[in-house]
């Protein structure tokens, strides 16, 4: 993720979380803007400045769904535990309401220590088969759209502005499983790997 020392204090909306793993690691605040070769849609702008990166071991869930007369598994949000380099949860990653848009639904990410979160959208995304494996969801630049500080003042997550979502593996829309009238509302919980940049 990224940070701009902007955020003012908030008090904290608990999610729910669900999760698998992710591991993360504090970054000096000198390092450059990104820490990592992305394409360049993926770049954040210039006055961020990476704070934490983790290895996300979770599902990105589907529903099946009736869609223009015929069946489609729809995308309802991930589910992923964030680790620390000793194995240590840092953190949840999964889908909720967000307090700063009137409830709508957003990817949030919830400190484990302070209950810190933000909420973020997709600013863009890239399946560049230069970056991206084969068959792996797309690597994502999004972009933070409400944060709320812990309920004793956490603000660990709150400085960010920016994730950058790198390195994903699986994760994918079924290939079937979603094709007649018996599948409405049958999900799959399809296993993903992923870096979080904050």
């Amino acid at each position: 993720m990224f940070t701009s020392h902007s955020r003012r204090p908030r008090q904290v909306l608990m999610g729910v979380a669900a999760g698998i793993a992710l591991l993360t690691v504090n970054v000096p605040a000198a390092r450059a803007q990104s820490l990592q070769p992305v394409p360049a849609t993926l770049e954040v702008p210039a006055g961020n400045t990476p704070f934490l990166v983790g290895h996300a071991y979770g599902t990105q869930n589907y529903i099946c769904t009736l869609v223009r007369g015929g069946f489609e598994w729809t995308f309802f949000g991930p589910q992923a535990t964030l680790f620390d380099d000793s194995g240590q949860q840092i953190a949840t990653h999964f889908l909720s309401p967000n307090p700063d848009e009137n409830g709508k639904a957003r990817a949030t990410w919830q400190d484990s220590r302070d209950s810190s979160a933000v909420w973020a959208v997709a600013a863009a995304s890239s399946s560049d088969s230069a970056f991206v494996a084969p068959d792996a969801i797309p690597w994502l630049l999004p972009r933070v759209v409400g944060a709320d500080d812990g309920p004793h003042d956490g603000h660990r997550l709150t400085a960010a502005t920016f994730l950058q979502r790198v390195n994903t593996m699986g994760g994918g829309v079924p290939e079937s499983g979603c094709s007649r009238a018996l599948d409405i509302g049958v999900k799959a919980l399809v296993p993903y790997t992923a870096d979080y940049i904050f």
